[in-house]
């Protein structure tokens, strides 16, 4: 076989027809609905206890933390309605030590970063009440309510002692109280529901809203008395009325029994390397994470039947992850000239003109095949809500860096609902979102507070009240 032959059939693997578009797309409504059922399924499908649409016309002041991988923000949000907002805000590193260090000393490293930021913000002005608070905490963590989220697991480096399995809320607001910071937490989010509800209240035409990053996934506001696991809840008037949720999908779990897929042998390869082999199928083949290593495996599968890089030493291009996702963007965003300096210098590998115009194209192949793909979890979202127009608010690295995402996704979503109109008459489109972690979790914060003023549940947690 020669190295275009041996292309030629990799591009066919890559390739993902408008037909098998449509059949990953239906599968993945089922899929949806399943997560939504009593008896759950892999999507997991989290009802981020948002009970309420914004309406552009919040007002007021509130603070906004999210807790990252590397840093800690602290946010200021003054929501002005009529869909404006104006913030400040400030990050704080987080010790390395403390990802695996005492849980006290996370809380209190939070707690103390409040507290400065409040003071700088604040000066010496008497607040006349504590100043309600949006935790973004981007963890796996289930909720019964939106003052709630019990730590399934850390990720993001993270492996601190004696918080999985409990309540993060109120050993933040432990740690807060010591202080004597008159800040009170009054909901902790997801930062794709974030995304969503930030940019409803900005913009009344958004649909769902969709991190394309590092990993994937998407949120969307369903209906409480469609939804079967809410069923011993909520409220009966909750239940009985056309009252939203917003779900928090937690959709990379797509298709872990591989059903649909079109996996390559190249995905199965990473998915057996992975920490969590069997999990997360959807996200290993269009997240930001893995694109580069797609590429890497490509051309190692190449060197090994000696099509490409012949008689050379490539032990620097064998060490797991050595391409990171910048190395399919830059590709595609040059010329293949660029391919020649790039291998030189990275990996001290020369390259022929054919090697360069073949590593060029698979960077087209693989950056397409993400595109088309992860339009999948939007259209399903569309078509169980039977949404036939509106802005899917989207944020990540891939969305906003990686060339022709966006108009790529665009051209998979005709190839579904066949619009067959111009491109800019779309009547579905993915627009940048809002800051989710910080303006949506104030503008959740908002919501959680006029739900309590008016003495609505806002959770299971409420049931005492």
């Amino acid at each position: 076989m020669s190295l275009q032959e041996a292309f030629e059939k990799t591009k066919k693997e890559l390739t993902v027809t408008p037909e098998k578009l449509n059949e990953i797309t239906n599968h993945f409504v089922s899929e949806l609905n399943k997560g939504l059922s009593k008896t759950g399924g892999n999507i997991p499908m989290i009802p981020g206890w948002v009970l309420s649409y914004p309406t552009g016309d919040e007002t007021g002041e509130y603070l906004a933390i999210d807790l990252g991988g590397t840093n800690l923000r602290v946010v200021r949000v003054t929501l002005l309605g009529n869909s404006k907002f104006t913030y400040e805000s400030e990050k704080y590193a987080i010790p390395g030590p403390m990802r695996t260090g005492k849980s006290e000393d996370l809380w209190n490293f939070i707690a103390d970063s409040l507290d400065d930021f409040v003071k700088i913000q604040y000066g010496s002005a008497k607040l006349n009440s504590k100043l309600p608070l949006g935790f973004t905490f981007s963890y796996p963590a289930s909720q019964n309510a939106i003052n709630e989220g019990i730590l399934q697991r850390w990720t993001k480096g993270f492996d601190i002692e004696n918080v999985e399995g409990h309540d993060v809320v109120p050993l933040l607001q432990k740690a807060i109280d010591s202080k004597n910071t008159p800040v009170e937490v009054v909901a902790l989010i997801n930062d794709t529901t974030g995304t969503l509800v930030a940019s409803k209240y900005c913009d009344p035409s958004t649909i769902m809203g969709l991190i394309f990053g590092t990993g994937c996934n998407g949120a969307y506001y369903d209906i409480c008395k469609d939804i079967p696991k809410l069923e011993g809840k909520l409220p009966n008037d909750i239940l009985n009325d056309d009252s939203p949720m917003a779900i928090n999908c937690e959709y990379g779990a797509f298709d872990n029994e591989w059903a649909v897929l079109p996996r390559t042998k190249y995905d199965i390869q990473i998915d057996n390397e992975s920490p969590r082999p069997g999990q997360q199928y959807y996200e290993k083949m269009i997240a930001g994470y893995y694109l580069g290593e797609v590429l890497r495996l490509i051309l190692l599968d190449y060197y090994s039947q000696n099509l490409i890089f012949k008689n050379q030493d490539i032990k620097p291009l064998q060490v797991p992850f050595a391409m990171d996702t910048s190395f399919p963007s830059r590709i595609e965003e040059h010329s293949a000239t660029f391919v020649e300096k790039l291998f030189l210098d990275s990996f001290n590998i020369k390259t022929t003109e054919e090697e360069r115009n073949i590593i060029h194209d698979l960077c087209l192949l693989i950056g397409t095949r993400s595109a088309r793909l992860s339009v999948c979890g939007v259209a399903a979202i569309c078509k169980k809500r039977n949404y036939t127009s509106g802005h899917c608010a989207s944020d990540g690295s891939v969305f906003n860096k990686y060339p022709h995402f966006k108009e790529r996704a665009h051209e998979a979503l005709n190839d579904i609902f066949q619009w067959n109109t111009d491109p800019k008459d779309y009547p579905i489109t993915l627009i940048h979102a809002e800051d989710g972690s910080g303006v949506g979790a104030a503008v959740i914060a908002c919501l959680t507070e006029k739900r309590l003023l008016a003495n609505k549940s806002v959770g299971t947690i409420d049931s005492k009240l």
